[in-house]
């Protein structure tokens, strides 16, 4: 199936769908949700049971394929496991449990391993929030894949007892029943146990012999609410059975079906098809394409003013590792981390506000197209926010009976969380960088992908250096170019606005039969990029988006009002604090 037949939403649209019906909508977290707090994922275990293989098999040093991250290291290890006959190929949905099953082939064993895994780990900031919208009953239910406490410990320290979620795992079939029944929140249901449990399921007979109650359970909850599901890959048979049993029921997933996922592919054969078929049945099913399970929960609690957002400001200042470290000098002054965030010394501190009748961001920006001007806006409840002439602003909303044209401050401390004028700021400056440097942009998600126009133009010169060429054809795909480039977004931290950016290889002419090829020679391109190469490509751009500090101005009009930057060409350094 064609990645285009699955429906899609942006991450700000489902952020909007979100407040609105949140008590309404049942969490789903795979592994990927627990990552942050310092547990493996699916992924991850896979290729650590194919070392492990390999390594006893082969009888080799564990040192000759230490690097899990390595794609020659990936190449050995997979054509070990296909060599061998007996188990699943890259990538199937069975390969996760019959990998475990093949190291640890003792229930005990896995219960031991999944125990030393979870180990000391600590809710992370995704969970935290998490556990402020089951305090607040924005979030009533949750199911999880996952072994670990996570979920308990972020409810611990947010109610500030134990006492107020009930976590039940595999041997709480019949309560779980009974407190959904009840209707008795917050709740979490561990689908394949908790890992102190006896009754672990992780391998391919126990995630068939998955407790028919247990997804009874499940399915009936589906006619009740809507499902988001992160972090989550639909590896489990037993799970992706009973969301498409769910299907069929009439009124499924009321409040919507979305899975936010990570990666620019698109996900598992088995989740795209749920997905559409979820469509043509009348669900509102979407694809959302995020980050990682942190940032969403930090994007869909920002809005929500009403939020005791007290314990996630203690946890934020409890896991501070970080102080303030010198700019490096001589040949003893570099801290442990340069990173790739520059400063915003000047940031716009007004813009035009319009109260008029016309609709959501939508409507507004097909105004401005309709119109051909050049004006930059957001939609936020005050009205609708914009850089631009003042003549042309009006040439666009004009029709929409404008009751109200003034001023808008922008003030710093909204900049946090709104993520209207943060989203009106981010457009400015990337539209201010195009202008100023003479690029091109390709938007993703939450990042803007920019690449030089005029390659022969002296200024990349420098960058060609770094890089060893701008611009080519992948070897025997002639549809398939790249670019280099560079990835840019806005982000808060420290009490000010920082744009990060990351050099970044740009492909034209993607399709789902070549996204494979382009990720592998991406790899191969940019593996090598580490310390000194890696510094001076971040040397490079840092010096070229900032300008040496000279103003950089989004539309160079000269009435209005336009939006005008000033970034430090020094990144931020950061170094552990002493104990």
């Amino acid at each position: 199936m064609e990645p285009q037949s699955i429906p899609q939403i942006s991450l700000d649209d489902f952020t909007r769908r979100f407040g609105l019906r949140a008590p309404n909508l049942m969490w789903l977290l795979g592994a990927g949700a627990s990552a942050a707090a310092g547990i493996p994922t699916a992924w991850d275990m896979v290729w650590e049971f194919k070392q492990r293989l390999f390594v006893h098999q082969r009888k080799v040093s564990p040192k000759s394929v230490s690097d899990l991250s390595n794609p020659s290291v990936r190449a050995q290890l997979q054509g070990h496991i296909d060599s061998a006959g007996n188990l699943p190929g890259l990538n199937s949905i069975e390969e996760y449990a019959a990998l475990f099953e093949a190291v640890y082939p003792a229930e005990a064993d896995r219960r031991a391993y999944i125990a030393a895994k979870t180990s000391g780990a600590r809710p992370s900031y995704g969970h935290l929030v998490l556990a402020t919208l089951m305090k607040a009953g924005r979030t009533k239910l949750v199911w999880t894949t996952n072994f670990d406490h996570l979920v308990a410990d972020a409810c611990a320290k947010v109610f500030e007892t134990t006492g107020a979620l009930t976590s039940v795992g595999l041997e709480g079939t019949d309560i779980a029943a009974q407190l959904i029944g009840e209707e008795r929140w917050p709740l979490e249901v561990k689908i394949h146990g908790d890992f102190r449990s006896r009754r672990l399921k992780n391998t391919a007979n126990e995630l068939q012999e998955q407790d028919v109650r247990f997804r009874q359970s499940l399915v009936d909850c589906c006619r009740r609410f809507g499902l988001i599901a992160i972090g989550y890959s639909g590896r489990d048979e037993s799970v992706m059975s009973a969301l498409e049993e769910a299907l069929k029921q009439p009124g499924a997933f009321p409040a919507g079906l979305f899975w936010l996922h990570r990666g620019d592919g698109p996900p598992l054969p088995r989740v795209a098809e749920l997905l559409r078929h979820a469509a043509l049945s009348g669900v509102e099913a979407a694809v959302v394409q995020v980050d990682n399970f942190d940032e969403v929960l930090r994007d869909v609690a920002r809005p929500m003013e009403d939020l005791d957002v007290n314990a996630l400001e203690t946890f934020a200042n409890e896991r501070k590792r970080w102080s303030p470290a010198p700019v490096p000098g001589g040949n003893r002054g570099w801290p442990i981390v340069r990173l790739n965030a520059l400063p915003m010394v000047t940031t716009p501190a007004t813009c035009r506000r319009i109260v008029c009748d016309i609709g959501g961001y939508k409507k507004v920006r097909e105004a401005v197209a309709d119109a051909g001007v050049n004006v930059l806006t957001a939609r936020v409840r005050a009205g609708v926010l914009a850089f631009g002439s003042d003549a042309d602003v009006r040439a666009a909303l004009d029709q929409y009976d404008i009751q109200e044209f003034d001023l808008h401050s922008i003030e710093p401390k909204r900049l946090r969380y709104d993520s209207g004028e943060r989203g009106l700021l981010r457009d400015a400056l990337t539209q201010a960088l195009m202008r100023q440097h003479g690029m091109t942009l390709l938007r993703r998600r939450s990042t803007d992908l920019l690449t030089p126009g005029d390659l022969e133009h002296e200024k990349w010169k420098g960058l060609s250096k770094c890089v060893n060429g701008l611009k080519g054809t992948v070897p025997e795909h002639a549809e398939l170019t790249w670019q280099e480039g560079v990835g840019t977004r806005l982000d808060w931290a420290s009490d000010r606005l920082w744009l990060l950016f990351e050099p970044r290889l740009v492909f034209h002419g993607l399709t789902a039969s070549n996204r494979a090829v382009a990720a592998d020679f991406g790899r191969e391109r940019v593996i090598k990029r580490y310390n000194r190469p890696l510094n001076d490509l971040i040397q490079f751009w840092s010096t070229l988006l900032a300008a040496d500090g000279a103003e950089l101005r989004s539309l160079g009009i000269a009435d209005g009002i336009d939006a005008v930057f000033r970034l430090d060409s020094t990144t931020a350094y950061s170094r552990r604090a002493s104990a």
